[in-house]
């Protein structure tokens, strides 16, 4: 297992924790003094007191747990965060309550999740022809 730089920001501030030893998200936390209401269609930005050193050549990225999408309709505003090597800032969540009723978010609750992943940077080269494939230019819907 790899090492991460975590700074707490807040000493109240909770390092991300696996639910399980295979999981590929870590749990983030909401740092508040109390709780918060989201209400429908509302975006709010919950702070989770934390900056990381994500190593040169990885990326976080911010997903929803599941089981705040599904049961309760809380997600990431964006669908995807993404926190970039060189940010050194607070990592935040900004939740969407997609569902039609008042939600509340509690001190220390399991937010969202990150993972940290490597990625690879290109360099965009335009060009007159691509290479062909059985798929073609078949789009939405088009493997069934």
């Amino acid at each position: 297992m790899e090492t991460l730089k975590i700074k707490k920001l807040n000493k109240k501030a909770i390092l991300p924790t696996y639910g399980t030893e295979d999981s590929a998200g870590a749990d983030l936390y909401a740092l508040l003094e109390n709780d918060i209401t989201v209400n429908p269609k509302e975006s709010v930005i919950i702070p989770t007191g934390l900056a990381m050193a994500i190593p040169k050549g990885y990326v976080g990225l911010i997903y929803a747990r599941s089981s705040l999408g599904t049961k309760r309709g809380l997600a990431p505003a964006n669908k995807v965060g993404v926190i970039d090597a060189d940010y050194r800032g607070e990592v935040k969540v900004v939740l969407y309550n997609q569902s039609n009723i008042v939600q509340t978010i509690s001190p220390n609750e399991r937010i969202a999740q990150i993972i940290i992943t490597p990625y690879l940077k290109v360099d965009f080269t335009e060009s007159d022809m691509l290479d062909e494939t059985t798929r073609g230019e078949g789009g939405f819907g088009s493997t069934n």
